[in-house]
């Protein structure tokens, strides 16, 4: 027998098995993927998942169809969850990738905000520091301004090496040097960089914990004369298995979830529904923390009830304060019922006025601008605080 029959029988021997097996188990994964139960959304990826596209002749000629079947079986494959761990492992051990939808995976479990040097974010962000500084200026020796770093700042040893970071501090100073001039500011820098050793940011998320947000109101009532709420005079409820915005973005493989260790405070928070500048109808009266949230995969949203245009919460204080921000004021605000009875407060997602109107009608003596620097860097809401009232003095 030639040599190159034996290697043909040899090749013959090999293939047609190993093909066979092939084709059972694409046929097989097929019968099981038609089976396979459809999901309408991904709490993993926080996203809704890509449905059966409707047919029609036009969808189909111009190519829709067809680019909405292929989505539908990228989303709807069976143990899709399995195989996007597999993907992100084989991509990190493998290939040593550190970033995933401008998301950098760190060291020790940190996922960190790829922050970009971009002229357009940093234009929004002089007409943010414009408007929160003219702002102030109407409101002398009334306003706080507190932005909160992110993580990377604090933790800047935790990044993969030689990330490509914008330089934030210098962003900061330049910041409070100019809000400065006419509202009282709040750096935290090295209160964090001190207390770093602590549970101050969530690995998986892009929010402070409450615990963080406990040493930044520690800061505020430091600055305003206020005794701190008691948290030694309070009961903790913890809650396990946070997977936060981070790990939606970037589902990476080796993820350690976060907790979240809370004071459940049953003041009431009442949500307004906005009808027109400094006008308000009540939508409902609740705890200001929707302990049911925590059950869901957006367990942050679970203070004040998520992100509301104009809510009140009842206060065990004296005194009101209105606090206008982004969400990292959530976990902050309920400890400022130890210290105010009424707190009002605006977020501009669901809020479209400027503040006067509101300060005015709802007479409240404080106000407190509380964002973090990546939202009030980027958001064009933020503006909105200077906006004039359109009503006509009485």
């Amino acid at each position: 027998m030639s040599d190159k029959v034996y290697y043909r029988k040899q090749h013959k021997q090999v293939v047609g098995p190993s093909l066979l097996v092939f084709v059972i188990f694409v046929v097989g994964f097929s019968v099981v993927n038609l089976f396979w139960p459809k999901r309408e959304v991904s709490d993993l990826e926080n996203r809704k998942l890509s449905q059966f596209p409707a047919f029609s002749v036009k969808a189909l000629l111009d190519g829709d169809w067809a680019d909405g079947f292929a989505s539908y079986l990228q989303d709807q494959v069976a143990l899709r969850d399995r195989w996007i761990d597999l993907q992100s492992a084989v991509n990190t051990l493998g290939f040593q990738q550190v970033e995933q939808s401008n998301i950098l995976l760190g060291k020790d479990h940190w996922m960190f905000t790829k922050l970009f040097d971009d002229s357009g974010s940093n234009a929004q962000l002089s007409k943010n520091v414009s408007a929160v500084s003219e702002f102030a200026a109407r409101y002398p020796g009334r306003v706080t301004f507190l932005l909160a770093p992110s993580a990377s700042v604090i933790y800047p040893e935790e990044l993969p090496l030689g990330a490509p970071m914008m330089d934030e501090n210098t962003l900061l100073d330049q910041i409070f040097e100019k809000i400065g001039q006419t509202a009282s500011v709040i750096d935290l820098r090295s209160t964090y960089t001190a207390a770093k050793d602590q549970y101050l940011y969530f690995k998986t998320d892009h929010h402070w914990t409450p615990n963080g947000a406990y040493l930044a109101y520690e800061q505020f009532c430091h600055l305003k004369g206020l005794t701190p709420f008691d948290r030694d005079a309070h009961t903790t409820a913890t809650v396990e298995d946070f997977y936060g915005t981070h790990y939606s973005a970037s589902r990476w493989w080796n993820t350690e979830a976060d907790t979240i260790t809370y004071y459940p405070l049953e003041n009431l928070m009442t949500v307004y529904q906005i009808t027109g500048e400094a006008q308000y109808t009540p939508l409902k009266t609740e705890p200001m923390i929707n302990s049911e949230k925590f059950a869901t995969r957006d367990k942050y949203a679970a203070f004040l009830d998520g992100n509301n245009g104009y809510s009140v919460v009842e206060g065990d204080g004296e005194g009101s304060i209105l606090v206008v921000k982004d969400s990292y004021a959530n976990s902050f605000v309920p400890y400022l019922t130890a210290n105010y009875a009424k707190i009002g407060i605006v977020d501009f997602r669901g809020f479209g006025y400027g503040l006067d109107s509101t300060i005015s009608a709802e007479g409240y003596d404080q106000i407190l601008v509380l964002y973090n620097f990546q939202t009030f860097r980027t958001d064009n809401k933020v503006v909105y605080i200077n906006r004039p009232t359109t009503l006509t003095a009485q």
